[in-house]
């Protein structure tokens, strides 16, 4: 069984910050990619930002230059830092992790999401 489990949402007034974090943990051989995606009301989910353990990361257009990524591989936990918050990022954010279980299985897990709330 593996289980991300992300941390870190809350309210913040536009042109704030934030910090999520999501750590994996369970019967876990090795992660190959983790990353964030969101989905506001209404609306499909769609990729933030996802970190390869090779290093290379990748970013949605309407968020480069405002979040960072970045993992910890030792801990297998996965950070995103968000910047210059507008409303628009206001949604369910949902941590990605894609590994091997010990068991040779690869798929993709998913947290059970966090709120971020941009208003004032």
């Amino acid at each position: 069984q593996v289980q991300p489990v992300e941390s870190g949402g809350g309210l913040v007034q536009p042109g704030g910050s934030l910090r999520l974090s999501c750590a994996a943990s369970g019967n876990i051989f090795s992660i190959s990619a983790m990353g964030w995606y969101r989905q506001a009301p209404g609306k499909q989910r769609e990729l933030v930002a996802n970190a390869a353990s090779g290093g290379r990361t990748n970013y949605a257009d309407s968020v480069t230059g405002r979040f960072t990524i970045s993992r910890d591989n030792a801990k297998n936990t996965v950070y995103i830092h968000m910047n210059s918050l507008k409303p628009e990022d206001t949604a369910v954010y949902y941590c990605n992790a894609q590994l091997t279980t010990r068991g040779g299985l690869f798929a993709a897990y998913w947290g059970q999401g966090t709120q971020v709330t941009v208003s004032s």
